[in-house]
């Protein structure tokens, strides 16, 4: 297990976009890469001079066929693989979007009622920070893991009442 993130430094950065909308969170069933198999919410890895909205507006436009409005930047996701790889993950929330979700040869559109998220089929952190980011709250997480297996999580909420 990690002693300290201090000097922690990625070695891939990323993004990630959840759209809220009339009580129900729009997921992708992921075809490729990364969490092939698993749900989530949009999102991949940032090009050269993007910025980390800029690649979350292209990823959805790319793997959903939807351009997302004013998004808004809640969370920041720090993850360490004993494979090596360091990603850093800024996470979006936002209501509404441009087109239709259609499925692509990345992404399989998917809406789940907030009450319903199937944590089953996803990652194992995102049962600890997903609910609140759905519901507006800002937050910094960092996780180990060991291929799909956690080793541990910190989560803090920023500015959160009730912590």
């Amino acid at each position: 297990m990690r002693d300290s993130w201090e000097s922690w430094v990625p070695n891939l950065h990323a993004n990630l976009v959840f759209i809220v909308q009339n009580g129900s969170v729009l997921l992708i069933h992921k075809k490729r890469g990364l969490g092939a198999g698993k749900l989530n919410g949009p999102g991949g890895k940032l090009e050269p001079g993007e910025t980390a909205m800029e690649a979350a507006v292209r990823e959805a436009q790319e793997e959903l066929c939807i351009t997302p409005l004013d998004l808004i930047e809640l969370g920041w996701l720090h993850f360490d693989f004993t494979d090596g790889l360091k990603l850093h993950c800024t996470v979006f929330r936002g209501e509404s979007f441009d087109g239709t979700p259609t499925e692509t040869d990345e992404a399989r559109p998917e809406w789940f009622g907030i009450d319903a998220i199937p944590f089953d089929r996803m990652w194992a952190d995102d049962i600890h920070w997903l609910p609140g980011l759905i519901a507006g709250r800002k937050f910094a997480a960092w996780f180990e893991f060991d291929g799909e297996t956690m080793l541990s999580r910190r989560i803090d909420w920023i500015n959160a009442p009730d912590q």
